[in-house]
């Protein structure tokens, strides 16, 4: 746990060469944090990122990280799922995806 503080001390105190480094514009990591910009440029400058917002961040600027993080987490939740025996069919599930994908096509007709 101490190195994962260290680790998070660490990040905070240098997000603004981090983000300097990126290779997104900070407009942008603005923008899609949802942070204002004078707030963002303020805790930028007084290094005042909460852990959520430096979360938000590095899942803006490191993108691939987040998606490959939750494809695992997806997996394990999965495995445990069978595990427990939370299963379906593979033919219940393929009935269903039809019917859905059966119900798309009037609704995309019906719009017509």
């Amino acid at each position: 746990m101490i190195l994962e503080i260290k680790n998070y001390i660490k990040i905070s105190n240098s997000i603004d060469e981090i983000l300097k480094n990126s290779p997104f514009k900070i407009k942008y990591i603005i923008e899609k944090s949802g942070i204002s910009e004078p707030t963002f440029f303020r805790k930028m400058k007084e290094k005042k990122f909460n852990p959520e917002e430096l979360l938000k961040i590095a899942e803006i600027i490191d993108p691939e990280v987040t998606s490959k993080d939750d494809i695992l987490k997806a997996i394990d939740e999965g495995l445990e799922d069978v595990k427990n025996g939370r299963i379906t069919e593979h033919s219940v599930v393929m009935s269903e995806a039809k019917e859905r994908i059966a119900r798309k096509r009037n609704e995309h007709l019906l719009d017509k």
